[in-house]
């Protein structure tokens, strides 16, 4: 999904004849901390609540209170993975679509973005979750694939978290499956050498012990 699929629609962007009391209105109305700022469709920045409530007069209008702009957007052409990517690292709330021109198509919501972000990986499907711990070297997507699949089990999404410097023996791989029942797969992955750090499903789990249990719990309350 790319970010012009992401835009809403209903939040409104500022301009910089609106007054500070407006744009506050807004950002309540849309339950958001940020709006962008735009001046005659072009990207001027983003707005935050935090800024706005340091100006004492309301009726005061944004271009005459605002001179500095936070100017983070991503193009319409960039992935939702990005998107994301960028969110988190500038701890944004709000996000401005540009087109190849630098002209403002629209804003993406994150909370739409992370609603989206989990379709993707399948979260509100039904099935199991697992996480196995292995070596970096060892990773192989298609091996372990083979190996789930035999069971007549699908993955529906997986996410590998590489190991901290030093630790090659820690990196994760979390697998999001079709199936309640994933008790036939873990055996087959312990079979063939793969260590199970925890798992998550519905129907029991028989060959996953008490300690590994615990652990899951550990895991999800983290």
């Amino acid at each position: 999904m790319l970010a012009a699929e992401l835009i809403d629609p209903m939040l409104p962007a500022l301009k910089p004849t609106d007054s500070v009391g407006q744009a506050l209105d807004w950002m309540q109305e849309h339950r958001v901390g940020q709006l962008v700022l735009t001046d005659q469709g072009e990207y001027r920045g983003i707005v935050s609540e935090e800024l706005l409530l340091d100006v004492a007069d309301d009726e005061r209008s944004l271009g005459n209170v605002l001179r500095l702009f936070e100017q983070t957007y991503v193009h319409e052409d960039q992935h939702l993975f990005e998107v994301l990517g960028l969110v988190i690292q500038q701890q944004m709330e709000v996000v401005a679509v540009l087109n190849e021109g630098q002209e403002f198509m629209g804003t993406i919501s994150v909370t739409e973005l992370l609603k989206q972000f989990g379709q993707e990986l399948g979260v509100q499907e039904v099935g199991a979750i697992l996480i196995l711990n292995m070596n970096e070297r060892d990773y192989s997507l298609t091996e372990i694939s083979r190996l789930v699949e035999s069971n007549n089990v699908k993955i529906i999404s997986s996410f590998f978290s590489s190991a901290a410097y030093g630790m090659p023996d820690r990196s994760r791989l979390t697998l999001k499956l079709n199936r309640r029942d994933i008790t036939p797969v873990i055996s087959t992955l312990e079979r063939f050498g793969y260590q199970i750090e925890a798992a998550f499903a519905n129907a029991p789990v028989e060959s996953i012990d008490q300690e590994r249990l615990d652990s899951l719990l550990r895991y999800l309350n983290t």
